[in-house]
């Protein structure tokens, strides 16, 4: 490729594990892509170590003095690295005009201004962020269509049922003969666990996921199936379709990442080793493919797959999340919110694991639903359910964890 062809690549939320994977993709492609921005949150020595690999021309952090010791660093190390701090920066980097292309991975409602702005800047957005879309989702595809964005979904699900769709989607599912989207959960490692053993989780046994490395709020999201919930959500988004068209499918082998159904009986799957390289490089390339670094799948190893329907009961989550994408307008920013609230205090042993779902299910009841017609509208509704679920915290504190 010729330079003037290089993508320019800025990762958001570079230190975590989609970010660390994004870098390991483009280094095995330096011909094809340059990383122009990394940022972080507050994790400065492993920015550090990033910067001093990759060159990019900017970084960013969340506090100015983690960011004046990174430019300490670099300044020694005789890079001339751009450091910068704050969410404003945050979002001057994702609409960068330096960069072409831009890996939105951070976690949480944090990556809602960043996502969103990259969007409105007309980049090719890697969308790793689900919330972005959860909380913003008619806005954000309107900045899309608006910019001339390309949204390129990077969750492994999402990226399958991109890949079993026809090229052109849009305008509903059934314009295009597909009858139902098949999204797959592993059921994260306490599918099997009865209600009073949910309620002495842990959560380091939360944070052991059975087949992929994620990080922690990920992690619990995924044990709770809040993960898949919002994942419908995001896929309502994606594909313009309703909540009833989406199907949930426990697969514990996470072989099959997701499916679609069409009018004529057939499915399309997409298959493959449970890795996130593989949908990271889908999204850098398209609409070519490139080596991530993912070995073959090799069916004769796998033996067998399992589907399951998943418990709404023991794992209200998923339930909620449904509900939330019918009520609409801010609703589902509200559930992310209190999800957000709940989760965090799990992982600091402030509240039982069972508690997350009641904790989200009362912020929703508790919170009038409002049109999300405008950011300032989704933004104080994801204040106002925060605070709410803050309250609640005390009177669904369940059994701690010493």
């Amino acid at each position: 490729m010729t330079d003037a062809a290089v993508r320019r690549v800025t990762v958001l939320g570079s230190t975590g594990s989609i970010g660390q994977s994004t870098l390991d993709v483009i280094a095995r492609h330096p011909e094809r892509y340059r990383v122009h921005a990394l940022t972080a949150h507050r994790s400065r020595e492993a920015l550090l170590a990033q910067c001093l690999t990759h060159g990019p021309a900017v970084a960013v952090l969340d506090d100015e003095q983690d960011a004046a010791w990174l430019r300490r660093e670099l300044a020694a190390a005789g890079l001339e690295t751009e450091v910068a701090a704050g969410a404003e920066a945050l979002c001057d980097v994702a609409r960068d005009s330096a960069a072409d292309t831009v890996m939105a991975a951070i976690v949480g409602g944090a990556g809602l201004l960043p996502s969103l702005a990259a969007a409105r800047a007309g980049k090719r957005v890697l969308l790793a962020n689900k919330e972005a879309l959860v909380m913003s989702g008619a806005l954000f595809m309107d900045a899309v269509a608006r910019s001339g964005a390309t949204l390129l979904p990077i969750d492994s699900e999402h990226n399958a049922i991109y890949q079993c769709l026809p090229a052109e989607h849009r305008g509903g599912l059934s314009r295009h003969g597909v009858s139902q989207l098949l999204l797959t959960a592993s059921g994260g490692p306490f599918r099997h666990l009865g209600h009073e053993a949910l309620e002495r989780v842990t959560p380091e046994q939360a944070c052991t996921h059975p087949n992929w490395s994620m990080g922690r709020k990920i992690s619990v999201d995924s044990a709770t199936l809040m993960n898949k919930g919002l994942e419908l959500i995001e896929a309502c988004w994606l594909f313009d379709a309703e909540p009833g068209q989406v199907q949930v499918v426990v697969h514990p082998q996470s072989i099959v990442h997701s499916m679609a159904a069409y009018d004529d009986g057939s499915v399309i799957a997409q298959m493959g080793n449970p890795d996130m390289r593989t949908p990271i490089a889908y999204g850098l390339a398209w609409p070519e493919r490139i080596d991530a670094g993912v070995r073959s799948l090799d069916l004769f190893q796998v033996a067998r797959l399992d589907f399951e329907r998943p418990d709404e009961t023991r794992f209200p989550c998923l339930r909620l999340a449904r509900q939330a994408m019918l009520a609409g307008g801010t609703a589902p920013a509200v559930l992310n919110a209190a999800n957000e609230v709940a989760v965090d205090a799990f992982l600091n042993r402030r509240l039982g694991f069972a508690a997350i779902g009641r904790v989200v299910e009362d912020v929703l009841d508790g919170q009038a639903v409002a049109a999300a017609e405008s950011l300032e509208a989704i933004i104080d509704a994801d204040r106002r359910a925060r605070a709410a679920a803050v309250r609640q915290l005390q009177r669904h504190a369940g059994v701690r964890q010493a």
